[in-house]
């Protein structure tokens, strides 16, 4: 992957208020694509408030490529159900890494990503200074379905023999 910019780790926190598939609840599991990468949790048993506090990593070659997030059902003698999907941009997250931020305190926030239609934001997301490292906390609001959003953080994580930002 000559290629290849770096890390993108994708911590998968929680689901809140996930639509209802089966009789009382679901056993939701969570899938990011970006481009042919594809990546799934483990499935939560009859939960619709799933922890999930999985890590999933990308490998980022192009930056301008939506993230998409699509959440189901595990059904064991039928299709799974789906039960919603949302996407992002990396974009504002990548503007904020080239800035650096040598120099800063623990919890500065470097820059915030606004509500609006073309994203699937529940809330406004700050990317923010914590630890030494550049985190972005979000909130995604699912789509195509009745209720349901999801929690995560993205970090950056360098590689030596990429190309870098």
């Amino acid at each position: 992957m000559e290629n290849m910019l770096g890390l993108l780790r994708i911590h998968i926190q929680r689901g809140v208020n996930l639509a209802v598939r089966d009789m009382r609840s679901s056993d939701p599991y969570l899938i990011v694509r970006m481009g042919k990468q594809k990546l799934k949790t483990r499935v939560v048993k009859k939960s619709v408030n799933p922890e999930w506090n999985e890590q999933l990593t990308l490998s980022i070659a192009d930056p301008n490529l939506p993230i998409l997030v699509s959440v189901y059902d595990k059904d064991t003698f039928s299709f799974d159900d789906k039960m919603g999907d949302a996407e992002f941009e990396i974009g504002p997250f990548i503007k904020a890494l080239k800035m650096g931020f040598q120099g800063l305190e623990d919890g500065a926030i470097i820059s915030k990503v606004q509500v609006n239609k073309q994203n699937c934001l529940a809330e406004e997301s700050s990317i923010i200074y914590s630890e030494g490292k550049l985190v972005q906390n979000m909130v995604l609001r699912l789509r195509n379905v009745e209720c349901g959003e999801v929690e995560l953080q993205l970090q950056w994580i360098d590689v030596p023999s990429s190309r870098g930002l």
